[in-house]
């Protein structure tokens, strides 16, 4: 069974996943940390729980999802792996961190890009690739279908949806991967979004007031 754990990171608050199992392998997904404490807190929580981590994943590349990837790299030797229409969202944020007070350590380079309906095994268990674009150009969601529940990046937040004015971003886009690639999971599956409280499929098809 997958435990779900997630710390809150960086000036955009958000949302850093450690999924593991019982064997203590561990997936790291979104590392926003982006100062020693917010690292501290990373490693302090994989350290006290024995956890190994076996793989870095991004679920789309903006700069807040990935401040930490370095620091990732740096010490527990992992690169991140993401979708191959993010390359370019990774590669514009030195040209704008700077414009926005941020430091940014630069990115490893990718492992190896993900593809929909990908399988990434840790443990016992996995978590699938679905490709749900429109916030990002190649955002995806990361299913357990076992323990139901989906890390949905900044597509689908509770009562409200990822931006879509940044480069790549597309509402209609957006839109249709929530309603043809999330809801047919079914309503019982939890939502673990990259902002904000966790939710529902099912919640936010009755009570979503953007789509």
């Amino acid at each position: 069974m997958i435990q779900v754990h997630y710390l809150t990171f960086n000036p955009y608050q958000e949302n850093t996943y450690i999924l593991f199992d019982e064997t203590k392998e561990c997936l790291i997904i979104d590392p926003g940390c982006y100062n020693a404490g917010e690292q501290n807190e990373l490693v302090g929580f994989i350290k006290s729980n024995g956890l190994k981590p076996v793989k870095l994943i991004n679920t789309h590349c903006h700069i807040d999802h990935v401040l930490g990837n370095k620091f990732v790299f740096d010490n527990f030797g992992l690169k991140p792996n993401f979708h191959k229409d993010e390359q370019f969202i990774l590669d514009a944020i030195p040209g704008y961190a700077p414009s926005m007070g941020m430091h940014y350590e630069l990115s490893p380079a990718v492992e190896c890009y993900l593809e929909d309906g990908e399988v990434i095994s840790f443990g016992n268990s996995s978590v699938e690739c679905i490709f749900t674009p429109g916030h990002s150009p190649g955002s995806l969601s990361f299913y357990s279908k076992a323990d139901g529940f989906v890390i949905g990046g900044d597509v689908l937040f509770h009562q409200s949806v990822g931006r879509t004015d940044l480069p790549g971003g597309n509402f209609q886009v957006l839109k249709r991967s929530i309603e043809d690639r999330l809801f047919p999971l079914g309503d019982e599956v939890k939502v673990y979004p990259g902002h904000g409280p966790a939710t529902s499929v099912g919640f936010e098809r009755l009570h979503n007031p953007f789509l």
